[in-house]
């Protein structure tokens, strides 16, 4: 494999230029050259994104890939159609669904009056809309519509605004269907179709309506094989209940072992059954403190004795199920939490293809994105957190074409490796966090500037993996050590340190991030008095909580989208009865916007106009509130949504704000 890989990419994909130069703003900021690549069932084309050409990376188009003949691996394989999108409605993921055809999905910029949005319902909203466009893989621009078998209603006004047609499974087995998905205004839930992809007839299967809701689809065919009932059970508490099919009668089981309260928080989720048994693949915490993957027989209601995957240090996420005819339903892997999201593959085929790209990659992660039914093409993508991502096709299991890097030109710049590793909080707690080195950094430096970037959520987590914002490279290229605390109250990590965040925001959750800082000047990476926090969302609530805590480790604070006020924010998240009894309950501690008095360092806040998640009054009510008691600086950012993807001029404007900011105003003299 390693030698029928194109000399001059691998040698820049394996290694970085020997001199460490801080990155250009405009890599980060440039849309990739090739993303979201996805192979039809068949093997017979790709679809993906790539640069629209003559924009300079400005813009995405859509392209397409012919593969079912013979391939030429001495040459990057190079699209064969290309479609360009438009600045108005911007591409940004495709997915090739089967039988020669696709679907693209676009964001747009809109402003109006509806309750069909997020943020609508309270006047004229900005924000984004979504689109969903069908068409073959001869992407005529002129054929590709949002209409897909008639299931959008025009005269839907929630239909149009929203994303339209949802695939809900590809249903490997059967050659010509899919199941598919749109919202029905009048149920206000989603209305469930079989669809066939050659003549876009539809047949209805069921309403996404009901006591209980959809829970788990069979693949197979289309057959809903458990539901979920939310039942309140007093003391503002709900039973989350799982019922299961029971063929033989055609009812719903209740299975009171997969049965548990929302304030307990378990995960419970199925990820599959085993046809040969009957059995359901459960992961779920129940029985530990991180999730594992047990095996549940709902005839007899009992768990196996013992996890069919539990890792010793990290949580479970999933079962991969053989989705081919020869290997149907067979497990080949178990993908869990690490450093990064990896597969312990058990399938010997599977497991041997990997081990021999691993071998042809080394130091890079390995993700099967598609395969067809004999692995006669395979296709796949390495990354790391110093390697963008790139995209190669394995064809007949012996040879490796390339289709390219999503950023090439930044495959001769130094980068930084990202690693996970683990630091003591002041009362004990064990917190996990990324750590990305200035790019250069040994044993011998001398402790330098670093920046303490928490996640957002704050029920999520961070990966050693390629950073999609491109923040950590950004920093770690101009001399900052970065960490990304694993605070408690982040997800992912167990039970333990979840449930340690609860009512702790600003509090215990604050000190954490204080701890991450004082780690990094105990182990020699940082100078006690060259720290900045910088954050995003939840993260910028952290940046808020640390400009007003008093004697703090950081000489300024950079909060992007940040939650200001606390008790607005509880508020909003805890409109639905669900929200507040798993999490709005939790979500309580220090309030940054009623702290305000006591700012003690500088601050930038920068804000998207269309961001409905967390609205832009929270990061200028802030600022208002402490401009006149430190310095700072406010950013409001033109046409940006809360969540990624961002458009190059998003990207350009917040990272030379959040440049200047640290060269020129943290602190005394800048960081």
């Amino acid at each position: 494999m390693k030698h029928a890989i194109s000399a001059a990419f691998s040698a820049a994909l394996l290694a970085g230029a020997a001199g460490a130069q801080p990155i250009p703003i405009d890599d980060f900021a440039k849309e990739p050259s090739i993303t979201s690549l996805s192979m039809s069932p068949e093997g017979d084309f790709i679809v993906g994104l790539v640069s629209k050409p003559g924009s300079d990376n400005e813009e995405l188009a859509l392209a397409v890939w012919d593969i079912d003949g013979e391939i030429d691996t001495t040459k990057v394989l190079l699209p064969n159609r290309i479609t360009p999108g438009n600045k108005r409605a911007r591409f940004f993921q495709a997915d090739a669904i089967g039988q020669g055809r696709l679907l693209v999905r676009s964001k747009q910029a809109w402003t109006g009056q509806t309750y069909c949005l997020e943020g609508g319902g309270e006047g004229a909203v900005k924000t984004f809309i979504f689109k969903t466009y069908f068409g073959d893989k001869n992407i005529d621009p002129k054929k590709l519509t949002e209409q897909f078998a008639g299931l959008v209603d025009e005269k839907n006004e929630c239909a149009k605004l929203g994303s339209g047609v949802q695939i809900n499974s590809r249903l490997p087995l059967d050659k010509e269907n899919i199941l598919a998905s749109s919202f029905d205004r009048d149920l206000r839930a989603p209305k469930y179709y079989k669809v066939n992809l050659k003549t876009e007839a539809k047949e209805f299967l069921y309403n996404g309506t009901g006591d209980l809701g959809i829970g788990y689809i069979d693949p197979r065919d289309g057959t809903v094989l458990t539901k979920l009932e939310l039942e309140p059970v007093g003391g503002n508490d709900y039973e989350i209940r799982t019922y299961i099919l029971n063929k033989a009668t055609g009812e719903y089981d209740l299975e009171a072992p997969l049965t548990y309260t929302a304030r307990k928080r378990h995960n419970v989720d199925i990820a599959g059954r085993d046809e040969a048994t009957g059995k359901y693949y459960v992961v779920t915490d129940q029985f530990s403190d991180k999730n594992q993957v047990w095996m549940y027989d709902p005839v007899t209601d009992k768990y196996d004795a013992e996890p069919a995957f539990a890792h010793p240090e990290f949580s479970a996420l999933g079962v991969v199920l053989g989705a081919k005819e020869h290997n149907w339903n067979k497990p080949l892997g178990f993908v869990y939490d690490g450093a990064d999201q990896e597969t312990y593959w058990i399938d010997p085929e599977y497991k041997s293809i990997v081990d021999g790209l691993q071998a042809a990659f080394p130091g890079l992660s390995i993700n099967i994105l598609d395969t067809n039914n004999d692995l006669s093409r395979v296709l796949f993508q390495t990354s790391a957190s110093d390697n963008p991502p790139a995209y190669f096709m394995l064809v007949d299991k012996a040879r490796v074409a390339v289709l390219g890097s999503s950023r090439p030109w930044m495959l001769t710049q130094k980068m930084s490796k990202s690693e996970l590793v683990y630091y003591t909080a002041r009362d004990g707690l064990k917190i996990p966090a990324i750590l990305t080195p200035p790019v250069g950094w040994n044993e011998n430096s001398q402790p330098g500037p670093a920046i303490v970037l928490p996640h957002g959520g704050p029920w999520a987590r961070d990966y050693a993996g390629w950073d999609a914002s491109g923040w950590t490279q950004f920093l770690a290229s101009r001399g900052y050590t970065v960490l990304q605390p694993q605070y408690r109250g982040s997800a992912g990590w167990g039970r333990e340190l979840w449930f340690a965040g609860d009512n702790q925001w600003g509090l215990k959750m604050q000190d954490d991030k204080d701890d991450g800082a004082a780690w990094l000047v105990s182990e020699g990476y940082a100078d006690k008095d060259r720290m900045a926090i910088f954050g995003y969302s939840y993260g910028g609530f952290a940046a808020f909580a640390a400009t007003v805590r008093e004697n703090g480790p950081f000489q300024c604070a950079i909060a992007g989208a940040g939650v200001s006020n606390l008790e607005l924010f509880r508020t909003k998240v805890s409109t639905g009865r669900i929200n507040r009894a798993v999490q709005g309950h939790t979500m309580t501690g220090m309030d940054p916007l009623a702290n305000a008095s006591k700012a003690n360092i500088p601050i930038l806040v920068y804000h998207g106009d269309r961001d409905v998640r967390v609205p832009i009054r929270d990061g200028r009510d802030f600022f208002n509130a402490v401009r006149g008691r430190v310095p700072a600086k406010f950013v409001e950012v033109k046409d940006m949504f809360h969540q990624l993807p961002w458009w190059p001029e998003h990207h350009q404007v917040t990272l030379t704000a959040i440049d200047s900011f640290l060269r020129n105003d943290c602190g005394p003299g800048g960081l």
